[in-house]
């Protein structure tokens, strides 16, 4: 299932940014490609897209080379009806991709499912990583028997009605609701038209590996016990204070994991703290990388 209707689309000129697309493991995978220099990749999560950092790509692509994936079933990127929308594809995809391209001294950038995604991508990969930003993600598999963030919702019978609801989990995530507008409430609902579009939303909540006997514990154990691959790189944790999914507590865990990492608090940011305080983010990643 393709997006061509969105391959040109700007969003009201909010995304003026060329649509890039490489066949991956037979679907076209579309990522943003701007600017020159050391490389910057940027992974986004549920239900997001490149469009979450635009205002990123915008001011850093001015002296680095911005690397925005979608990943498989979100943004510009075709919809598989015959894949598995689990943590080991959505890694193989964005591995081939990225080592299509061949880059070198990345700066990985991070947050949700993107954490997964990206950290996988680098601990498997770390020759070719120079820095890490790590924003709202963990990195684990949970207890049997825990519930997660969205059972509530399954236990009820509305977990598809809520998935689909996409302005709504949009509007959710961000703390300072005076910044939401129909351009962006739109750009982030336009890939999902229908039922068949939401496959990949629909799987990622449920993605979160609960017990040994999740199709993606392994594969997230593995990432998680690789960490120290990333250990000696240059890496900040800047963390939205405000985010109901991914608590304030969480920071402890990456302190543990990272005991040297600098930490940066957005006070008024959400889950999606990329669009509660861009310009403020931007700055922090600026810095830190003309300081490493």
């Amino acid at each position: 299932m393709k997006r061509d209707y969105l391959r040109e689309e700007t969003f009201g000129d909010t995304f003026p940014y060329k649509a890039h697309y490489q066949e991956i493991n037979g679907f076209q995978m579309h990522y943003v490609d701007e600017g020159n220099g050391e490389p910057i990749v940027m992974f986004h999560g549920m239900p997001t897209w490149a469009y979450l950092y635009r205002n990123f790509i915008k001011v850093l692509s001015n002296n680095n080379r911005v690397i925005v994936p979608d990943q498989m079933g979100f943004g510009k990127s075709d919809v598989p009806q015959d894949k598995p929308y689990v943590l080991k594809q959505h890694l193989d995809n964005t591995t081939k991709l990225l080592l299509d391209l061949d880059l070198h001294d990345i700066t990985i950038i991070v947050q949700d499912w993107g954490g997964p995604i990206g950290i996988g991508f680098g601990v498997h990969n770390s020759d070719r990583i120079k820095r890490l930003v790590i924003m709202n993600t963990s990195i684990g598999v949970m207890k049997e028997g825990a519930k997660p963030w969205y059972q509530a919702f399954v236990e009820k019978g509305i977990y598809e009605s809520f998935i689909s609801n996409i302005k709504g989990i949009i509007k959710s995530g961000i703390y300072n609701k005076n910044i939401i507008n129909e351009n962006m409430l739109n750009a982030y609902s336009a890939p999902f038209p229908d039922k068949k579009s939401l496959i990949g939303a629909f799987a990622w909540p449920k993605d979160i590996p609960v017990g040994d006997s999740h199709p993606s514990a392994e594969t997230m154990r593995c990432i998680r016990q690789n960490l120290d691959a990333l250990k000696d790189k240059e890496k900040i944790l800047i963390w939205g204070m405000k985010d109901p999914i991914f608590p304030v507590k969480t920071i402890s865990w990456w302190q543990k994991i990272y005991p040297e990492i600098k930490i940066f608090e957005i006070e008024n940011g959400s889950h999606f703290l990329q669009e509660d305080a861009p310009h403020e983010i931007i700055s922090i990643i600026q810095d830190f990388i003309k300081s490493s």
